[in-house]
């Protein structure tokens, strides 16, 4: 029935990327400065959650390692760790620079420093960008002349709000590169269903009209999409059946929410995972509640504008909080799916 599990992944990055022709030829554009040995233009993506943001930063920077010699990807997820020294450590475990240098008691200027002296390009790819907390890291990476920055997250707005930059990162950002994703359409939605199921199963597991369930139920998030394809696939594999049907689909609806909930939950930092523990433990918690507790279990506890930011993230773009009320009156709870 499988032909290869991988493509089933939301995680997987395909062959070719659908309906995204415009956006990888303008990244690519900005990257293309790299292959003549001078920096590419630093850029930032934009679009709401399962438009393809991460899969498009990482598909073209493969593409480009693939036709350049010296390149290195460096990718980290902020929402995982946002101090400085976090992702710096993140970066360069991930382009295999700095594999010897530990995230505890290593200084950000010897992260910097290393970087500074490979040889080799590194395009680091910050993604939920707009949680770092010390925006310095961007001026520190990006005046590095063999680092090209690509910047990830869902609302320009509230990138450029959030920061209150400082004139120097700004400037930088204001005339990087922008690309700007929008939910797919459901037509679109299906091809890449479609282009997954042909890399990832046998013909006839699936007949069009469940596909086009599956592309409806998802309403233009491509990783809802690939969840439910992969649950609704496990389920017939455990039935020792052959085809996948609607009623498989619904069958699995609410764990495939539940997964990609738990996704989200599993990229969390030790300071957001706490604040969401503690809502999570409590059921509904005031904001005065659940600041004090994190004070009390948190070793290191982060300044409360920091955590204000944390909160505001996991309640508007990863949906993994619910907050109702304002100023001291404002209550946490979790979400029903």
């Amino acid at each position: 029935m499988i032909t290869d599990a991988r493509a089933l992944e939301t995680t997987y990055l395909p062959q070719d990327l659908e309906h995204r022709d415009g956006q990888i030829s303008q990244l690519a554009a900005a990257l293309e400065p790299i292959t003549n040995g001078i920096g590419g233009e630093h850029s930032l993506i934009f679009g709401p959650s399962g438009s393809g943001k991460t899969t498009l930063a990482k598909y073209v920077v493969r593409k480009l390692r693939q036709e350049s010699f010296g390149v290195r990807r460096a990718y980290w997820n902020c929402m995982s760790g946002s101090s400085k020294t976090e992702v710096l450590h993140g970066l360069a475990q991930d382009s295999g620079i700095g594999n010897h240098l530990s995230r505890d008691g290593t200084a950000a200027s010897t992260f910097i420093e290393t970087f500074r002296e490979t040889d080799d390009h590194i395009v680091a790819i910050l993604d939920e960008v707009d949680v770092l907390e010390d925006e310095t890291l961007l001026l520190g990476l990006g005046d590095l002349p063999n680092v090209t920055i690509v910047g990830i997250t869902i609302d320009e707005d509230d990138f450029f709000a959030n920061y209150q930059l400082n004139g120097r990162v700004k400037s930088r950002f204001s005339s990087a590169e922008t690309l700007r994703l929008r939910k797919y359409a459901h037509q679109e939605l299906v091809d890449i269903l479609l282009a997954r199921i042909d890399a990832g199963l046998r013909p006839g597991v699936i007949t069009m009209d469940v596909v086009e369930y599956i592309a409806d139920i998802a309403a233009g998030d491509a990783r809802e999409a690939i969840k439910h394809l992969e649950k609704a696939t496990k389920r017939v594999m455990r039935d020792d059946r052959s085809q996948i049907r609607h009623d498989d689909v619904n069958a699995i609806h609410s764990a495939a929410r539940t997964d990609l909930r738990q996704d989200h939950i599993d990229t969390l930092g030790t300071h957001k995972r706490l604040l969401y523990d503690i809502v999570a433990d409590a059921g509904r918690i005031g904001v005065t509640d659940l600041h004090a507790t994190y004070e009390e279990r948190a070793g290191d506890p982060k300044p409360n504008r920091t955590r204000r930011r944390y909160l505001s993230t996991l309640v508007d773009k990863y949906g993994l909080l619910e907050a109702t009320g304002t100023g001291r009156g404002k209550n946490y709870s979790i979400p029903d799916l």
